[in-house]
């Protein structure tokens, strides 16, 4: 994807140097957002709200009665890379797999810009925002307006809606005993992220970082057209170890996954051993560490916590069907990887379980 000219400067601005946190890392930990929501949010008497918050879904999703549904969502967050076309990119593609996490289809975004005008030129910003127009090119819509705000920190986003077949709907409590789980990108990115912002990461590895993160995950349209799947979610900032959680939650199951089969972007165990823990990944752990067993290394927690920056579908599958969806997944250039199960859930017990 080629870049538009670059911003005249004395010397290259680093974008992750302008934000405390880094992608979706700046999302809030799990146990403080149950904190902010235990209002009554999305509990409004409305029987066309077919998706809200009770089941922690990526999207809200409201049936229009004609076998159709819209799908709503918004995504934004700091730099988590300091080329700015990249960072549009990264954030554009992430706010685009919510809708995609429901099975639907992406209509229109709009544009969600904070910029500190101070400190940050506005050609800059111009970078940002051709490079989440580039990714709804991509996708096939349009980036049709927005909103933008003076802020101390720089963020961007979009606000999507998409639409959906109301049987095509794929819901975190739609999962089944038995399932098995894929997921369709690599894990890392916090990882990753945390090693750019030290200096220490290798182009190489950092370009291969930002592929797996500017990948969209359009595979989620065709899969939510399959009976075969019976939940599905993306993986971003509360990690593979959060996101699974909620999914486990919403059906009342409990999950063991193979440590040995988790994709991981190459290198960052590489990172991780020189000590690029992200500070996500910390609050992610007290958040629900308690909740997973088998977790006994370092290594072991920072990956199921590390917090993913625009991360893979989680898909649950029905196992007699597992290879087909594999496959159909791949036939659309989406590669992935079987990392366990459900099972019912068993008190007293862990959640999920490392073998």
């Amino acid at each position: 994807m080629q870049h538009p000219p670059s911003v005249p400067a004395e010397e290259p601005i680093r974008l992750t140097r302008y934000s405390h946190g880094a992608g979706c890392g700046c999302k809030i930990a799990p146990a403080v957002l149950n904190e902010i929501l235990k209002s009554e949010l999305g509990t409004f008497p409305d029987p066309r709200l077919l998706v809200g918050y009770g089941t922690r879904d990526d999207a809200a999703v409201y049936d229009m009665g004609n076998g159709r549904a819209v799908i709503s969502t918004t995504d934004f967050f700091s730099p988590i890379v300091d080329d700015a076309f990249d960072f549009g990119r990264i954030a554009a593609t992430n706010a685009l797999s919510d809708v995609y996490a429901m099975g639907g289809t992406p209509l229109l975004a709009v544009a969600i810009l904070g910029w500190p005008v101070d400190k940050l030129p506005a050609p800059l910003a111009a970078q940002v925002l051709e490079g989440g127009r580039a990714v709804c090119h991509a996708a096939g819509i349009a980036l049709a307006g927005g909103h933008s705000i003076d802020a101390p920190e720089p963020f961007f986003g979009l606000a999507v809606t998409g639409e959906v077949q109301v049987s095509h709907i794929k819901r975190n409590d739609g999962a089944q005993a038995g399932d098995a789980l894929l997921l369709t990108k690599p894990i890392g990115t916090g990882i990753l992220s945390t090693a750019q912002k030290r200096g220490l990461i290798a182009s190489e590895d950092h370009r291969i970082a930002v592929d797996v993160m500017c990948s969209l995950n359009d595979a989620g349209t065709r899969s939510g057209e399959l009976a075969s799947v019976h939940a599905m979610t993306d993986v971003t900032g509360f990690g593979l170890g959060g996101h699974l959680l909620e999914l486990c939650d919403a059906a009342g199951l409990a999950a063991e996954i193979d440590f040995a089969a988790l994709p991981v972007i190459p290198r960052t165990l590489h990172y991780l051993a020189q000590g690029c823990y992200p500070d996500g990944a910390f609050r992610n752990w007290r958040s629900f560490g308690d909740r997973i067993a088998g977790a006994s290394t370092t290594e072991r927690m920072m990956l199921l916590a590390d917090p993913q920056t625009s991360g893979g579908l989680l898909l649950a599958v029905d196992p007699a069907h597992q290879q087909a969806v594999q496959d159909l997944l791949a036939g659309h250039g989406t590669r992935s990887t079987c990392i366990g199960h459900l099972r019912p859930q068993q008190v007293p017990d862990a959640v999920i379980r490392l073998i």
